[in-house]
């Protein structure tokens, strides 16, 4: 991804993503470091952590989004370390449990909440009071185009999902107009938690869709890019589809 400019560019500000060591969250962290800005990123993996933090010039600390104090250790490091916190991007995530709901792990059920729904708020938390209350920001959530509709085995993910999507669209009533909160959901992309659905089938999934392929990480960061952004200035309480025309795929003619 080459280095943005002009409304797109974020040089001086600061970003926090979590889950950023790979997949979307890596492909975002590099988007936004590309742009200018100084990035804090959050994995659980120390080692990842390290290396991730030390490719994109930032500062990292390893840790689950839902550890006690996580939230606070990660928004102090960022502030510590870069003096502000402009963007926070909330992509940790689980799809667990999969599977029918009528045999869902409770245990497995309360993560899946916790994880996607309550990590984010915690961390806009605390992302408001250290920084964004007095000096405005803009948070940016990662859903999925599968929190508006149904499918077998992800009904804790998607229902996880859905809550966030109406939790960003909640916070953007109530933070701004200093903070705009956003979200994107992603359609199905080429990200090793979702390689047990994409790559048995992905020239057939592929062919449904208007665009004719699947997504990559980059289509996501590409979107997380622009909403973190100036140009997206009057945009708040939105979520933006990233999905590669998959909720129209139904009027493609085959070729």
């Amino acid at each position: 991804m080459t280095p943005s400019h002009g409304k797109y560019g974020l040089r001086g500000r600061a970003a926090i993503v979590t889950g950023a060591t790979r997949g979307i969250g890596r492909a975002v962290a590099r988007a936004l470091a590309d742009a200018g800005a100084h990035v804090c990123v959050s994995a659980r993996d120390p080692d990842d952590v390290r290396r991730t933090a030390a490719e994109l010039d930032g500062v990292g600390l390893a840790g689950s989004v839902v550890d006690p104090g996580h939230a606070e250790e990660l928004t102090g490091l960022c502030l510590r370390e870069f003096g502000r916190l402009d963007v926070l991007v909330n992509n940790a995530a689980t799809n667990r449990p999969y599977g029918p709901l009528m045999d869902a792990d409770p245990a497995l059920w309360r993560e899946a909440f916790a994880v996607n729904v309550e990590a984010p708020l915690r961390l806009v938390q605390c992302a408001w009071r250290g920084w964004m209350r007095e000096h405005g920001g803009t948070v940016v959530n990662i859903c999925t185009e599968g929190a508006a509709h149904t499918g077998p085995g992800v009904g804790a993910y998607g229902t996880s999902k859905a809550a966030l999507l109406h939790l960003t669209q909640q916070l953007a009533g109530e933070l701004g107009p200093g903070v705009r909160v956003n979200s994107v959901s992603p359609g199905l992309v080429r990200t090793e938690m979702a390689r047990f659905v994409w790559e048995p089938g992905e020239r057939e999934t592929a062919a449904g869709l208007p665009l004719a392929r699947i997504g990559e990480p980059e289509d996501v960061a590409r979107a997380v890019l622009w909403l973190a952004s100036d140009a997206a200035e009057w945009i708040t309480g939105a979520d933006l589809l990233v999905d590669g025309g998959t909720r129209v795929r139904r009027a493609r003619v085959p070729p």
